[in-house]
Parts: C-alpha cells; sequence; structure tokens
C-alpha cells in the first residue's frame, strides 16, 4: 500500500517550520535570488557548471537545516520518467547538441550508439531536473503561504504602474502551489476507494507501472471534479471575507530587507555569473582534455 501514498511523495507545495538563515530571508529577495539560480541552471550545458550547480543547490539545503532524504523523496515517482527521457535522448540524439565539438563514440550496437556529446546531454538534462526540483521544494518548504504572496507581489510591484495585475498574478500562483498536495491526497483517497471496492491497480505482478498507470486514468474526472469543488468553496470562503485584491489592497505586514538579505542576493548574483563564465568558457572539456592526457601519460 505504500506505492498508493502520494502525498509521500509530494515535495512542491509542502512549508518545513526550521530556525535557519534562508527561512529568515526576507521572501522578495529569496525568490529573486531564486529567479538568478534557475537562470544559471537553464544556460548551463557542462559538466563542471553543473556540478557548481548541485554544489550549490546541497549548501543551501544544509543552510535551511531542511532533510535531504526527505526533499529527494519526491523524486521517486519521476524517476521512470528520467529514464525514458535519457533513453530517448540516447536513440535521438539532437544534431545541434554536439556540431561545435568532436563526439567520440563510446559504445554502439547496431544503429543505437552513445557519443560523449550524447552522454553529456544526459547528464546534463538529468541534473537539470534535479536541480530544478529541489530548489521548488526547497523554495517551499522555508517559505510559507503568505510570505509567497508578498514576496511575489512586492518583486511584481513595479509592472503595476502600467497595469500588469500583480496581485492576482501571485495569489493564482501560490494557490495553485498548495493545490499540489490537496490533489495528491484526494487521489490517494480515490485510490484507496476503489481498490476497497475489487479495482486492481497492479500493486503486484509483471507490468505494474502500466497497469497502474492505465488504471489512474479514468481517475482524473473525478479529480478534477473534485479540485473544482474545491475551488468554487475557496472562492465562496474569500468573497464571504469581503477579499478584494487589486490597486489599494492594504497589507498588516511590512516587508523591510536587512543586511542579509542584501548579501544572499549579490551572492547569487556572483554565483550566477560565475557559472554563465564557465559554461561559455567551457572549461570542463579543458579539464577533460587535461585528464585524458595525464591518464595517457601514466600508461
Amino acid at each position: 500500500m505504500s506505492r498508493l501514498e502520494f502525498l509521500r511523495y509530494v515535495t512542491i507545495g509542502q512549508y518545513l517550520a526550521r530556525d535557519s538563515i534562508i527561512h529568515r530571508l526576507d521572501p522578495r529577495f529569496k525568490l529573486l535570488a531564486f529567479g538568478l539560480i534557475v537562470a544559471a541552471i537553464t544556460f548551463s550545458s557542462t559538466y563542471l557548471a553543473n556540478a557548481l550547480l548541485v554544489l550549490m543547490v546541497v549548501l543551501l539545503l544544509i543552510l535551511s537545516k531542511l532533510p535531504l532524504a526527505h526533499t529527494l523523496r519526491g523524486l521517486r515517482p519521476a524517476l521512470p520518467a528520467l529514464a525514458l527521457l535519457a533513453l530517448f535522448q540516447m536513440l535521438f540524439p539532437p544534431q545541434t547538441f554536439g556540431s561545435t565539438r568532436n563526439c567520440t563514440v563510446i559504445w554502439r550496437w547496431g544503429f543505437v550508439g552513445l557519443t560523449s556529446c550524447t552522454l553529456q546531454l544526459i547528464v546534463v538534462s538529468t541534473a537539470r531536473l534535479v536541480e530544478l526540483f529541489v530548489l521548488t521544494s526547497l523554495l517551499t518548504f522555508s517559505t510559507t503561504t503568505t510570505e509567497l504572496v508578498h514576496g511575489t507581489e512586492g518583486v511584481l510591484a513595479p509592472l503595476q504602474q502600467i497595469g500588469f495585475p500583480a496581485h492576482e498574478l501571485t495569489l493564482v500562483v501560490t494557490i495553485a502551489l498548495r493545490f499540489v498536495p490537496t490533489l495528491a491526497l484526494q487521489m490517494e483517497r480515490l485510490v484507496k476507494a476503489q481498490i476497497a471496492r475489487g479495482a486492481d491497480f497492479g500493486t503486484s505482478g509483471r507490468f505494474r507501472l502500466i497497469k497502474a498507470t492505465r488504471r489512474l486514468l479514468p481517475l482524473l474526472i473525478p479529480l478534477f471534479l473534485i479540485s473544482l469543488r474545491r475551488s468554487e468553496a475557496l472562492i465562496v470562503a474569500m468573497d464571504a471575507r469581503g477579499y478584494t485584491g487589486g490597486r489599494g489592497r492594504t497589507q498588516r505586514r511590512r516587508l523591510r530587507a536587512g543586511p542579509t538579505d542584501y548579501a544572499a542576493l549579490i551572492a547569487a548574483t556572483v554565483f550566477c555569473v560565475a557559472t554563465v563564465w564557465i559554461d561559455a568558457a567551457s572549461l570542463d572539456q579543458a579539464l577533460i582534455a587535461w585528464l585524458e592526457a595525464f591518464i595517457a601519460s601514466l600508461k
């Protein structure tokens, strides 16, 4: 039955209270630093740059005092998708990835082959997805819903001068994040209710993943209806409390940045620039060439 406990593998959208420097950061500066690191992950395509990004993510987990095992637990359902993505990248490698460098054939069997460029693409793509997932989980683990709303609205506040609905967009994104664990809990209840009525979700035997996927597809309709009912209840509750968004809305809590917030943003900026420069300079190719020459000299 542990395979059907979907909530235990959902880490995005939950908050873990800790007394850490990451939790105490101003949400506006935390979101800006998060965006800079995401930009560095997006533009990094080398081994060395992604290794630095992995070290940065691990350092952030240590500073936030969050358990690594609990953070990585949410990756377990995504492992089959990552393996399938790696297989497709090996079978159908993009031609543009290795066009500017010489690719060495590592392994070949018939028409299926693995080159150094394809291996780099697989490793870098997997590392990017893992880094983005852990970073998103870290953001929601260390930031409450209220802080997310105030921080996102504070970052988008300058756009309100041109009519951009910053508050409404912030509220929609925050509610969507907080609905993730709620929908996982509802799916878990639906599956267990169907099993109690005799349904087989492929928890045993061969081809368990295919069976479970085929049985879960019909449950998307009741899950969609439940989400609509919850959304309607949320709308009624907000309307009953006199909620009004947009221009003229005041806040009870005023965000004030301190020296630590500015230092964190400066550190994230320097790290982002350094990572992009390392990626553009292709220092890992020079490092790999040096290691190959060193190994050849030993022989």
